[in-house]
């Protein structure tokens, strides 16, 4: 028989004593494709704060917002020219504060980006550096050097951008100047001290107005090795997470996020800190997450597991021993806006969707804290057929980096109607948002239990509501081949990762499931890609 699962019943959840990150469920929101109030295509504050009541019936716990500052847009906003003035494009100055304060009001906590690894080329101190020549005093700001060759003609080292080509660029009077990313990114030099400084002050501007934290762009990018070395090795974006490179993950960095922590640690309300840091396994990935520092840190070894049992298995342990180790909790993710949506990832169609929306309760099962990227909650998949003429990340245009794909993560979401753009905005938008999406939207999933968005709504508020998940401990138990089973105080979550179906003895009461159950006497036939929360 097939069994229409129902909620559980309610019960207070006590908030947790060692902080509220350790249990939080944070929505991400990619502020230009979130929601547009103008109509100009692009989304802004302001239509955030109009949908922010989705997201508090949503169940999450806080918001995370990508860069709105004032910035020429060469990256997505990733190339800030102001980091105390907002763009126009997304409002101005009263729109982040009334965001915030609307946001608290609804009981959602708010994180906003900081990018300290780089500067946009247009910020003043950039500017002051290139008119000031190789004696200005604002070169020591950045990584300016000469060049090598006969006349200086090569760069300085061999290393290679993110997103492609070499990860320097000449200026006018012969120097070279270092930017790990696009060139309209050069990178800030660390080691001076008004670097430190000036990044301080614009930590206490944001802390002042209300923030709750910040999710910290490249933490593992900021400390280069002395003398910049080369690396000797090309298509270096590939080793990114896979070992140490000297411009990323030096240990250097950590005395920095040390100095943020205690900075921190002096407002009133546990405003934290969020690293995305790429490291090569999960043990150097929990040092951002020690006592004395970061709160949180993105685990994209989960993020990049494959869809395997045993893969999950070993990801899972090894995440949860390393933050462990060091008191953390760890921070789950399945996609994000520099990834492929993880429904194509995960297989694409009908399948990528099953996988999509069993990962989504398995991630939600598992201790720690968890991070949701907008639109997952739809099921949305990979925009991956979006004409080259309308894509604008800066990895599209130079070659051996990023995919330069990340455009077809990154389109409006569809919020009501059957035509585009999906109640986004009174205009269009400025990503064309697939014919199929009016399916997908909110207005259509709304009130439909076999829904994707049906189902994220479930498994948060049960989430609330079990004193088991969150923060916390779980144990293995075990289960038949390709089934991943676990217990949570008063939960067991069961996952089968086969693309046929498994039987086992029922567990306990089921709660919630990702695709319909069939009974049949003590036992349980888990349809394939399935996962299913049982009350015991």
């Amino acid at each position: 028989m097939t069994q229409e699962l129902a909620p559980m019943p309610s019960s207070p959840t006590a908030a947790h004593s060692a902080g509220w990150w350790r249990d939080a469920v944070i929505y991400q929101v990619y502020v230009r494709s979130f929601a547009d109030s103008d109509g100009d295509g692009i989304g802004d504050l302001r239509g955030i704060r109009e949908r922010l009541p989705y997201l508090a019936d949503l169940g999450v716990d806080a918001v995370w917002l990508t860069p709105f500052y004032a910035s020429p847009q060469a990256d997505g906003g990733y190339d800030v020219a102001d980091y105390r003035a907002v763009d126009p494009l997304f409002g101005d100055l009263s729109d982040a504060d009334d965001l915030v304060r609307e946001a608290h009001r609804l009981g959602l906590r708010v994180i906003v980006d900081i990018v300290p690894n780089h500067t946009s080329d247009r910020h003043t101190w950039f500017q002051a550096a290139l008119a000031g020549g190789p004696d200005a005093p604002e070169r020591q700001l950045y990584h300016f050097r000469p060049g090598k060759g006969e006349d200086g003609e090569l760069p300085p080292n061999d290393w290679e951008s993110v997103f492609g080509g070499p990860a320097w660029t000449r200026t006018a009077d012969g120097e070279w100047y270092l930017h790990l990313f696009a060139p309209e990114q050069p990178d800030l030099n660390w080691d001076s001290p008004a670097v430190r400084e000036e990044f301080d002050s614009i930590l206490r501007f944001w802390l002042d107005l209300g923030v709750d934290g910040f999710r910290i762009d490249v933490a593992h990018g900021m400390v280069k090795a002395e003398g910049l070395p080369d690396i000797g090795l090309s298509e270096q974006a590939k080793l990114i997470g896979a070992q140490v490179l000297p411009f990323f993950d030096q240990d250097g960095v950590h005395e920095i996020h040390r100095s943020w922590r205690r900075l921190l640690d002096g407002y009133e309300g546990d405003r934290i800190g969020v690293a995305e840091a790429w490291a090569p396994n999960a043990e150097r990935l929990a040092l951002y997450v020690r006592p004395d520092e970061l709160h949180q840190a993105f685990n994209f070894q989960f993020l990049t597991c494959e869809w395997e049992a045993a893969a999950m298995h070993r990801v899972i342990d090894e995440s949860l021993l390393a933050t462990r180790s060091v008191g953390a909790p760890t921070t789950w993710v399945l996609s994000n806006h520099d990834v492929v949506r993880h429904t194509t990832r995960y297989g694409g169609g009908e399948q990528g969707l099953r996988r999509a929306r069993a990962a989504a309760l398995l991630t939600l099962a598992l201790p720690g804290s968890v991070y949701v990227y907008q639109g997952e909650e739809l099921g949305l998949p990979e925009v991956e057929d979006l004409p080259d003429a309308v894509r604008q990340d800066p990895a599209f245009f130079r070659g051996d980096g990023q995919d330069g794909r990340r455009d077809g993560c990154r389109v409006p979401l569809p919020w009501s109607g059957a035509k585009a753009p999906y109640g986004f905005g009174p205009g269009g938008s400025w990503l064309p948002q697939p014919d199929a999406w009016a399916g997908l939207s909110v207005e259509a999933q709304t009130g439909d239990p076999r829904s994707t968005l049906e189902l994220y709504r479930s498994a948060l508020a049960l989430r609330r509501q079990l004193d088991g998940l969150g923060d916390g401990e779980m144990e293995w138990l075990p289960g038949p081949d390709g089934m991943l089973t676990f217990r949570r105080p008063g939960l067991v979550c069961t996952l089968n990762t086969l693309d046929t179906e498994a039987e086992m003895p029922v567990p306990g009461r089921p709660v919630l499931a990702s695709a319909a159950l069939e009974f049949s006497g003590a036992a349980v036939r888990i349809p394939g890609e399935t996962c299913v929360w049982w009350a015991v």
